[in-house]
């Protein structure tokens, strides 16, 4: 339990810290850190349980694509202002950290298999956002067009 709860703390700070570093007005840090403390225990619970780092980056971004869009609008805020800081515990940091390494180490093969990796996992982060955009214009075409038929009837 205590390492969960270091998990969670770390995934806080980190994604305050960022939102710090790019200069996120006060008054949005901490539901911002939270949206991305959510995203990561989607992640987590998908790669723990299922099983699966490309899976739960999918989830993971998607819960950012949502969440961020939610908070953007009870915040009226811009989105970009929660999901660049919440996507900071989910970018392939140490990958393409081994990449460069493993490149300066004249081991090809080993990074050639790390920056597989990155690639699917940046990949795997598009497609969660694209998905998310995907499900709110759905939403929001769904809510116009019930409120056209309130209207007409």
């Amino acid at each position: 339990m205590l390492h969960f709860l270091i998990i969670v703390g770390g995934v806080y700070i980190a994604t305050l810290g960022f939102a710090i570093l790019i200069n996120v007005s006060p008054k949005y840090l901490n539901i911002g850190a939270l949206v991305g403390v959510a995203s990561y225990l989607i992640y987590l619970a998908y790669d723990t349980y299922v099983g699966g780092y490309i899976g739960g980056n999918v989830l993971g971004s998607f819960t950012i694509g949502i969440l961020g869009m939610f908070v953007a609008r009870w915040k009226k805020a811009p989105v970009i202002i929660f999901n660049i800081p919440a996507l900071v515990p989910l970018v392939p940091g140490g990958q393409a950290y081994q990449v460069m390494k493993n490149i300066a180490m004249n081991k090809p093969k080993v990074a050639f298999a790390f920056l597989m990796q990155v690639l699917m996992i940046a990949g795997s982060l598009a497609m969660g956002f694209l998905l998310a955009e995907l499900v709110i214009q759905l939403f929001n075409y769904f809510m116009r067009t019930l409120k056209q038929k309130r209207k007409a009837a």
